[in-house]
């Protein structure tokens, strides 16, 4: 018996030069627009001089702010927001990877309700201004997902922010991502991946969620010798770029799991990108599954022969060095055993062993 609910209200429009093409869906969201994006790369591969383009083209009037940083804090969203809150400012685009996107999310809220970017943590069921999305990496899905992940330094830690934030339209053109150096596009596109496992290894999986997982697996799997020797063409990043957007709209379903949450230490203390971060915990977290058929079939479908493969083939592309001490393994593991949704969202019972294990298994290179 099929029993579930499914909701994605994000339209996803994607090809070359979508942006310009589309720009008459623009006009729908009124005449001032404020872009959110990072310090330079929006410039670089030409997707801030597209929007630019699009929206003059229907004379609406923008502003920018570009001071997004990797991994963004409540302090750049609040800035955001105080820096152009006296403009009338009726919907947003967000321009880049994860950090672009959900800082304009948040950045969203606090313009509808006109409150401090803490108060986002406490407060339910807000809702904000229209946001559009156009990402330039492949990765983090977070055009097709309702989080908004934000570094909280008073925490010293990442966390989501808590609402339901979905971009009304995501703009997908893999042109974008082609100027991306090799080692970002590895670490986005096994980002992308362990959103694909996670939603599926899931509690809250269901044959809508699994469907996108598994066209996704196959999506990374083709693409795997390409991010092996670096010879990635367009069609591959097409690929990459549609396997993460899959990916956003499985987890918006399900949420992720344990690498996530296990993974948030790692980038706050050890400064390890968020898709490296989750990666290498993979051989360790796949290794304490019980039921492995779920995990046989997604492996099956990415062209990988068992779980011993895909640690060493995620070895080979991350090439992250990082070892943990045991104090810091205890440290991330009595953390990570608070993180009770993450803990819900697997499938078995978790032991404070399993955790552990899972963290030391970064160490066996």
């Amino acid at each position: 018996m099929f029993n579930f609910n499914y909701h994605m209200p994000t339209k996803i429009i994607m090809g070359p030069d979508c942006v310009k093409k589309n720009s008459r869906v623009l006009r729908k969201f009124g005449d001032f627009c404020l872009i959110v994006t990072g310090h330079g790369s929006s410039k670089i591969n030409g997707s801030l001089e597209d929007a630019i383009s699009a929206l003059e083209h229907e004379d609406i009037k923008y502003r920018i702010f570009d001071e997004v940083e990797e991994n963004p804090s409540l302090e750049t969203v609040e800035k955001a927001f105080m820096e152009n809150s006296v403009h009338p400012v009726d919907f947003i685009i967000a321009i880049g990877g994860g950090s672009a996107m959900d800082a304009a999310k948040a950045v969203s809220l606090l313009f509808r309700n006109r409150i401090t970017a803490r108060e986002l943590l406490s407060m339910k069921n807000l809702k904000g201004i229209p946001i559009l999305s156009i990402p330039t990496t492949a990765g983090t899905g977070s055009e097709t997902t309702p989080y908004s992940v934000l570094t909280d330094h008073q925490e010293s830690t990442k966390k989501n922010i808590g609402q339901v934030i979905f971009s009304d339209i995501a703009f997908l053109d893999a042109r974008y991502t082609i100027n991306l150096p090799h080692h970002i596009t590895v670490s986005t596109a096994i980002d992308a991946f362990t959103h694909l496992a996670e939603g599926y290894l899931n509690r809250n999986s269901s044959i809508m969620s699994d469907i996108l997982a598994e066209k996704g697996f196959i999506l990374f799997g083709e693409c795997i010798s390409a991010l092996r020797n670096g010879c990635i063409t367009i069609r591959d990043r097409e690929k990459l770029m549609l396997a993460s957007t899959l990916a956003g709209m499985e987890i918006s379903q399900t949420g992720t799991s344990l690498p996530h949450g296990m993974g948030y230490p790692l980038t706050y203390f050890k400064g390890v990108p968020h898709g490296t971060a989750n990666g290498i915990l993979y051989e360790g977290y796949l290794s304490i599954f019980k039921d492995r058929r779920k995990i046989d079939r997604m492996l099956e479908l990415a062209g990988i022969s068992g779980i011993a493969e895909l640690g060493d083939t995620f070895r080979e592309l991350l090439k992250c060095d990082l070892v943990l001490s045991e104090g810091e393994i205890t440290q991330y593991t009595e953390s990570m055993l608070c993180n009770d949704t993450k803990l819900k969202n697997h499938p078995e019972h978790v032991t404070r062993d399993d955790i552990a294990g899972i963290y030391r298994s970064i160490n066996r290179k």
